[in-house]
């Protein structure tokens, strides 16, 4: 008779596969993320991108210092007949209210940046939800609506940053396409990383002040329309309803 012997180990790295994949097919039924499984704990994540078969991308320009080029960047999506989505800061949003205006009255979706722009994954939860409200209520002072989406200043998130926004009826999305326009990269810089890492589902993660973004996203709208995509804004593009986030952020309709 021969037996076979199986470390303790690996009968627990054996569990925890499987635990995994338990909880990476757990229904978060809408809510804005689903709790992933990482190292002994669970872990929220936020929406990077969207899984779908439809060539469907959002592009995203965040503000937080500087809106002398903004109009024209709401002019160059107006001529491509593309609406995308601009996350404000609150201090941008006091100190430009006349733009805001503009860019709602254009028809482009506003989200929330924070109110001040620090990492929020330092501050108490009663902190980080003060720094989302107060954004927030910025922004409907002047248009009227709901803020409906969050994107975390630096991309720096905790579970508390995620509940927090949750509880205030937000969806936290990041981006799996970084422009890096930020950086000074060139036009053709900023277009081929764009270009290059885009797929089905993917958010663009630009800035309404970078040096080339005014050069960059001519091609950028043109190139990706002739790929076949369809422009949106972020909340156009997200999943309504039952769904799923992987650990990867991917965000799937569930079936």
């Amino acid at each position: 008779m021969h037996f076979v012997c199986v470390k303790f180990r690996t009968i627990r790295a054996i569990l925890l596969i499987l635990l995994v994949g338990v909880l990476l097919s757990i229904n978060v039924g809408g809510n804005v993320a689903a709790s992933v499984y990482f190292n002994n704990a669970l872990r929220k994540v936020p929406v990077y991108y969207v899984g779908t078969d439809k060539k469907q991308v959002a592009i995203s320009f965040d503000a937080a210092w500087g809106a002398d080029k903004t109009e024209k960047i709401i002019e160059i999506c107006n001529e491509f007949n593309v609406k995308a989505t601009f996350f404000l800061v609150g201090f941008w949003v006091e100190k430009y209210p006349e733009m805001v205006k503009k860019i709602y009255d254009n028809g482009f979706e506003i989200g929330t940046h924070s109110n001040t722009h620090p990492d929020m994954t330092k501050l108490s939860h009663e902190d980080q939800k003060l720094e989302l409200s107060t954004c927030m209520n910025l922004i409907k002072k002047i248009t009227n609506q709901d803020v409906k989406i969050f994107r975390p200043p630096y991309g720096a998130y905790n579970d508390s940053l995620i509940t927090a926004a949750q509880e205030l009826g937000l969806t936290t999305v990041q981006w799996d396409v970084d422009s890096l326009d930020w950086k000074g990269l060139s036009a053709m810089e900023i277009n081929n990383r764009v270009l290059n890492g885009v797929k089905n589902g993917s958010i663009i993660l630009c800035h309404n002040n970078s040096d080339h973004i005014l050069d960059a996203l001519p091609i950028m709208l043109d190139r990706l329309q002739k790929r076949g995509y369809t422009i949106t804004p972020v909340g156009d593009l997200l999943i309504k309803g039952d769904y799923i986030i992987d650990n990867n952020g991917m965000q799937t309709a569930k079936i």
